[in-house]
């Protein structure tokens, strides 16, 4: 699975083929550092590694009498990672919702048909993993732990109810692109 920095920079590139000032201006636009700060040092750094590991082809293109500068496209191999990562940030929850928030950026990748397929099964696996936490909560355990414990485990209900809130919001969305 991709890193966040390498998910989001492959999600980028999937749509067309870009620079990396290209890159961070998208980033800049699509305001991503209220959510999820990735820094210039780190794009630049990321896209290194993603072309190390040959998910990306850089060319060099001349452009007037700018200084070269290396456009990025994706490999058959990074299109097979990116699409496998996004599908595992669909289905898996984790408590760090920008894996999610970043595949749900991309939802477009996957035909309208597979979005809503995706997004239905995450709120099954949402929905069991509630159920899950839930059935922890019973008074006998609530006199054991402390009040603390007990407020972060209904805290982490609330985190899932978001996700499922959200999830759903997207789902409608997929539902009238239909």
């Amino acid at each position: 699975m991709l890193s966040k920095p390498a998910t989001m920079l492959l999600g980028l590139i999937y749509e067309k083929p870009l620079n990396a000032y290209e890159i961070i201006k998208h980033l800049n636009y699509m305001n991503v550092k209220w959510w999820f700060n990735i820094a210039d040092s780190t794009v630049y750094s990321t896209l290194k590694t993603l072309e190390k590991k040959e998910y990306i082809i850089g060319t060099t293109e001349k452009v007037g009498n700018m200084p070269d500068r290396t456009v990025y496209s994706l490999s058959d191999k990074g299109k097979d990672e990116f699409i496998a990562t996004l599908r595992t940030s669909i289905l898996k929850f984790n408590y760090d919702t920008n894996i999610f928030s970043i595949a749900a950026f991309f939802l477009n990748t996957f035909s309208p048909c597979e979005q809503r397929e995706l997004l239905q099964k995450r709120l099954k696996a949402l929905q069991k993993y509630r159920e899950g936490i839930e059935k922890q909560i019973n008074p006998l355990w609530e006199n054991e732990v402390s009040a603390i414990h007990s407020a972060n485990v209904k805290r982490m209900i609330d985190l899932v109810d978001a996700e499922i809130t959200g999830t759903n919001r997207l789902l409608d969305s997929c539902n009238k692109n239909a």
